[in-house]
């Protein structure tokens, strides 16, 4: 990952290959926001003629490039288009986005320094998120991957030696670090990382910041009843696992807990996917690669929060030992599910982390997944749902979501949906679909709600829009995974104290 620094250095001057800024289109035209004066006076007062002569609107994302007003002199310029309101005011999202697309247009060794407006600590915050996200690249598997070290980043802002801007920067450092590791999970070929590989790593990473790790192998699994990982999980030659991490400051102002979906590969099982529907089911896994650097992240900030997370891992896999469609699976706590599709598979592992994340006790239980095809049909690929038990506990984390820059909408769980999973089986407690082709992320949600402890707040985030990036990359999301969830959790965690 690339350094980043901040600096009160002139814009015009600083020692840097490449300085980004930013332009507004208002009604008056093309607009040059503060911090850009000096840069402005180097090119005769003329900058933002210069940049529409070359075809700049002010769109929001566009780029235009500009030689260095002293050509061999002075550092290229690159001019990102700024979504601002009527009057010119920006959002932090409208930072975090222009910093990320900034730092793409330059070339990777480059180093960068970014002139965007900086007014205060949360600007400055978003601009580093958005410089160091957008920097991202997964390359382990390039045979002709460049070795050249990332350039740095420098943020130029006269906060430079504020300290509310430096603790900006140090949560943008270790909440980016923190995207970037699920990233490499998610983006990593299932073939190279099965249950037991992310454990593993798991625990290593648990020890180098302080996070308590316990892993239930195959072995402990059966002995408590965690019905649900083993049956999605014996189709495989890969064992699954049950991933607890625990972080507990002094006097915690409260106790979160994280639940993660972390299917390594997803077949479907024996009611197997298509072909192509199985090119990035190595990303079914995103949502425990997002609790786990959420954990981390939360604990090497030191949050005065509590927090308990389990990741659910396993292979959903067909083979002569697979589940079959109409196999009944007693769950983690008692209740009896039949399996009416295989590759609906999520939901049951998820169901045991439930139960055993509420005998925890939380004041607040997150489950991430990327549950539902139905959820992606619903909102797109750029969009999460949000259910929840409760209003309040649903609207906090979509308030998170929404301070964090990362798009979600609340969804209702209809009592109808309890309903017809309950109908749907004749020899259980539930089936793990409706049978009907429709409202199927409702349907995950109401399954899920029914392994949530008595009077435990809860909210279920369907992450399955856009936690891959199957396009190419925009802003600060790069192709592949996208790192999606960790933000908000951490940012959740935050706004607890």
């Amino acid at each position: 990952m690339s350094s980043v620094s901040l600096s009160k250095s002139d814009a015009a001057n600083v020692k840097t290959d490449v300085v980004v800024i930013g332009v507004v289109k208002l009604d008056s035209g093309l607009t040059l926001p503060a911090g850009t004066e000096s840069l402005n006076a180097a090119y005769g007062g003329k900058l933002a003629q210069v940049l529409a002569d070359l075809g700049a609107t002010g769109r929001a994302g566009e780029v235009t490039k500009v030689a260095g007003a002293k050509p061999g002199r002075s550092a290229m310029l690159i001019a990102v288009g700024l979504a601002a309101g009527a009057d010119g005011s920006l959002k932090t999202e409208d930072l975090r986005t222009a910093a990320g697309i900034g730092v793409r247009a330059a070339k990777g060794p480059q180093s960068v320094a970014l002139a965007l407006p900086a007014p205060d600590a949360e600007a400055v915050r978003a601009i580093a998120e958005g410089a160091l996200i957008g920097r991202y690249s997964f390359t382990t598997y390039k045979s002709e991957a460049g070795t050249d070290e990332p350039g740095t980043i420098t943020i130029l802002t006269d906060l430079a030696r504020s300290k509310d801007a430096k603790a900006a920067l140090e949560r943008a450092e270790v909440v980016a670090a923190a995207v970037h590791q699920t990233r490499d999970w998610v983006n990593t070929p299932p073939s190279d990382l099965h249950p037991v590989e992310f454990a593993e790593q798991v625990t290593k990473l648990g020890k180098e910041y302080g996070v308590k790790v316990e892993v239930m192998d195959e072995k402990a699994l059966a002995k408590g009843g965690y019905g649900g990982i083993l049956g999605v999980g014996q189709g495989s030659a890969n064992p699954p696992r049950l991933i607890r991490l625990s972080y507990t400051p002094r006097k915690p102002v409260t106790h979160l807990s994280f639940v993660g979906k972390g299917i390594t590969f997803d077949s479907g099982g024996l009611s197997l996917k298509t072909a192509n529907g199985m090119i990035t089911m190595k990303a079914d896994m995103a949502g425990a690669a997002a609790v786990v650097s959420a954990t981390l992240a939360i604990a090497r900030l030191g949050l005065p929060v509590q927090v308990t997370t389990y990741a659910a891992m396993a292979e959903n896999m067909p083979s002569g030992s697979a589940a079959r469609p109409s196999d009944v699976l007693t769950m983690y706590g008692g209740k009896t599910v039949e399996v009416l599709n295989t590759d609906a598979e999520g939901r049951l592992v998820l169901g045991d982390a439930l139960v055993r994340a509420s005998e925890d006790g939380p004041d607040l239980i997150v489950d991430v997944a990327t549950l539902t095809g139905a959820c992606v049909v619903a909102l797109g690929n750029k969009v999460a749902g949000a259910f929840a038990n409760d209003d309040t506990a649903r609207d906090r984390v979509v308030d998170a979501a929404t301070a964090a820059g990362e798009a979600m909408w609340p969804l209702p769980i209809p009592s109808e949906m309890l309903d017809k999973l309950q109908s749907h089986s004749k020899i259980a407690d539930l089936a793990n679909i409706t049978g009907e082709p429709w409202g199927g992320a409702l349907a995950a949600a109401a399954f899920l709600g029914q392994f949530v402890g008595e009077g435990i707040d809860w909210a279920h985030l369907d992450i399955a829009g856009p936690a891959f990036n199957e396009g190419g990359a925009s802003g600060y999301t790069s192709n592949g995974g996208t790192g999606y969830g960790v933000r908000t959790l951490v940012e959740l965690a935050a706004s607890a104290t």
